[in-house]
């Protein structure tokens, strides 16, 4: 039972992280995680002032770096939202212990629109917070696919909109990725980091240490509504994940279960 117990674990954590994008299949739309490689810091973007800024000039702390659109009416603004929250929260120093670099993959967005984000968001945090700790970036579709594929971040245009996934990219100030973290799920804003959480891998960050990400249960389980602004439970997602753990405990009930010992006679 011991032996079942810990292979039910193991498919949960494990196998639920590869449910969606198989090794051996190229992920159109997703994240391939590109853990200890270096991204192009020799890329230049425009910040939210309208001013040219090259990345290297950028990432000189550990960064949290999100790609996001600015006009997005699905899951960037709770995300950003709770990037807002959680900074008021971490005892750490921004521009000193780390920075936040947001990047709008639509290239037609202009930095009077990442200004505009810029100031909506920065008033959600709780306590100062200097305004280059934060920086809002636009770019042209070049280097938003140069920056993007490097960090093995996949999206694709529909219409005016763009399909893509959430999460946080760790950068330390070398440019290295060392960590990939997929928020939960929050009644609040959609999403939910741990300011624990968000420390740890800032300070992984700083190390330059990279860090496997275990599991993305929550982001495989829950969808997002446009129309109620959550995440709403996917019960068919669930209901065949929940099949596949099933089965996966059964055969090793079947593969672990005690031969019984035959009666002499």
């Amino acid at each position: 039972m011991k032996k079942i117990f810990i292979s039910f674990l193991l498919v949960l954590t494990f196998g639920l992280t590869k449910f969606s994008y198989p090794e051996n299949k190229k992920v159109e739309v997703g994240i391939d995680e590109q853990l200890g490689k270096y991204i192009p810091t020799d890329v230049s973007f425009i910040d939210e002032s309208g001013n040219k800024v090259l990345l290297k000039d950028l990432v000189t702390e550990p960064t949290v770096f999100a790609f996001v659109y600015y006009h997005c009416p699905g899951l960037c603004t709770p995300l950003m939202s709770e990037i807002a929250d959680v900074v008021g929260k971490l005892d750490m120093t921004p521009n000193k212990d780390y920075r936040i670099i947001t990047l709008s993959m639509d290239e037609r967005e202009t930095p009077w629109d990442a200004s505009e984000k810029k100031q909506i968001f920065f008033k959600m945090i709780n306590g100062n917070f200097p305004g280059t700790a934060w920086r809002f970036l636009t770019g042209d579709s070049l280097n938003i696919k140069k920056t993007a594929d490097a960090m093995g971040f996949y999206f694709e245009r529909q219409g005016t909109q763009f399909l893509h996934t959430g999460a946080l990219i760790f950068l330390s100030p070398k440019g290295k990725i060392t960590r990939y973290l997929f928020p939960g799920y929050s009644q609040n804003h959609g999403y939910s980091i741990l300011p624990f959480d968000m420390k740890m891998a800032l300070i992984e960050a700083s190390e330059g240490k990279a860090t496997p990400t275990i599991a993305r249960v929550l982001q495989y389980c829950f969808s997002y509504d446009p129309k109620a602004k959550t995440y709403m439970i996917d019960i068919t997602r669930v209901s065949g994940a929940g099949i596949l753990v099933l089965a996966a405990v059964f055969v090793g009930y079947l593969k672990w279960k005690p031969k019984k010992k035959l009666k002499e006679g």
